[in-house]
């Protein structure tokens, strides 16, 4: 799980460099779709080798871990303020694989998204 110190640490990055912050921008807004760390560079106008250590350097993370967290607490709003299925959600934060939201979503939050849905909504 994502310590304040990091969370701190990423949004300075985030402010204070405009690559990181296209780039922020970008999967903020186009987060249910594939985005790659090729694509990512792309944005970044930078090498995709360049970009990945540059990221991890600035960030304290990867970009990959980044963007799963990132969709990980777009799903735990979408389960805490919408009806859908767990499955449905997974979608549309951008994973294309249940398991594997299932997964991340127990790395990132410690429980798995039955029981986040369980704890956080009325039966």
């Amino acid at each position: 799980m994502q310590t304040s110190i990091s969370n701190d640490r990423q949004s300075e990055a985030f402010d204070y460099y405009p690559r990181l912050s296209h780039v922020n921008h970008y999967v903020n807004q186009h987060f249910s779709e594939n985005i790659t760390l090729h694509k990512a560079a792309q944005i970044a106008c930078l090498e995709e080798k360049y970009f990945s250590a540059f990221f991890h350097e600035k960030t304290g993370m990867c970009f990959s871990h980044w963007l799963a967290q990132l969709r990980i607490d777009k799903a735990k709003e979408i389960i805490k303020t919408n009806n859908t299925s767990i499955t449905e959600t997974a979608f549309n934060v951008g994973f294309g694989n249940l398991r594997t939201f299932e997964r991340a979503f127990k790395r990132y939050t410690g429980v798995t998204p039955q029981i986040f849905k369980r704890t956080t909504r009325p039966a």
